[in-house]
């Protein structure tokens, strides 16, 4: 018998019972001790209300013998589920572990036939970053940077963080208060007010080393932070009508902080505004790049010269 369908078979023998012991649980599945605790420890974080009788007998019993209400999926559910597992292979998502082990339990739940469907989508549907010759939905082979599950347990606790780096010149520490954790172009970047430099940073998650709740003693109000940022912000010197095509590219990519506002109801045409740091070659390149990418279904309204500059010397590499 399989881990996930004991488990499962286990649940329904203590919820049956008034009480039990260990020594009943390992005759029962023909399983060792050691096996059996662990088993019950994972019955009781899935929410099990166990509770442990103490002394030479003691065993367990369920809390008025009941169980959380029973969760049932639709077809159409366990599809959703799948479908959204296999889309995000790949992508050095956190917890993949636990996305493993969720996999395996939904596996063990749902029918025979459900689970012929799951393997006949799992063998048609292809995703971006799938490998159609090893398309394994259990597969372990896009780990995400070990820092990041550490990182998620701690933003869970608190903003003000102590992070290091690992950078060109050696290792440094910045405390900020976390403003965003995000992924673009297949890294994970994370946006922060520096508390020392009092302005936003962006730092990419794979150097990072170590992170850790930052001293309350130093900590700056998030009103006051929220009040600094706002103080901060550029002019817009950006603006595009989008039209449906150009909407249609921008969906398919977009800087994360580029977001367009929708002038019709059908979300046909749009209008973008945004700030572009022009002393910044790199940005700068950036969104060259990315006016080419929206295409020719866009009008301007306002653009820095240095942008525009920017295009012509492109466009000129295509067409001299």
């Amino acid at each position: 018998m399989k881990k996930v369908e004991r488990i499962n078979v286990m649940m329904r023998y203590i919820n049956n019972r008034a009480h039990f012991t260990i020594s009943e649980i390992m005759r029962e599945f023909n399983i060792s001790r050691s096996t059996a605790i662990r088993d019950i420890r994972e019955i009781e974080a899935m929410g099990m209300p166990l509770v442990a009788e103490v002394g030479r007998d003691g065993g367990y019993f369920v809390m008025n013998n009941s169980v959380l209400p029973t969760v049932r999926f639709t077809d159409n559910e366990i599809k959703a589920l799948f479908i959204a597992f296999m889309a995000t292979r790949n992508l050095q998502l956190p917890y993949l572990k636990s996305r493993q082990s969720l996999a395996e339990k939904l596996l063990g739940l749902i029918s025979e036939a459900q689970q012929e469907d799951i393997v006949l989508l799992n063998q048609i549907l292809l995703f971006e970053g799938t490998n159609p010759n090893n398309p394994d939905l259990l597969e372990l082979s896009d780990l995400p940077h070990p820092m990041l599950e550490k990182f998620i347990q701690t933003l869970l606790l608190d903003s003000y963080l102590l992070i290091t780096m690992k950078e060109e010149k050696g290792i440094r520490s910045y405390p900020i208060y976390l403003l965003h954790l995000y992924r673009e172009k297949s890294i994970w970047l994370i946006e922060g007010f520096d508390l020392q430099e009092e302005r936003k940073q962006i730092f990419p998650a794979d150097s990072l080393t170590d992170v850790k709740p930052y001293p309350s003693k130093n900590r700056v109000s998030r009103k006051n932070i929220l009040e600094k940022i706002r103080k901060q912000e550029e002019v817009i010197n950006l603006v595009l009508e989008l039209g449906p095509k150009a909407i249609a590219q921008y969906k398919k990519y977009h800087p994360l902080e580029v977001s367009i506002s929708y002038t019709n109801p059908y979300q046909t045409t749009a209008v973008l505004k945004t700030f572009i740091n022009v002393n910044n070659p790199e940005e700068l390149t950036e969104i060259t790049n990315w006016l080419l990418f929206l295409g020719e279904d866009i009008k301007v309204r306002e653009m820095p010269e240095e942008v525009l500059e920017g295009l012509k010397e492109r466009l000129c590499l295509y067409f001299p």
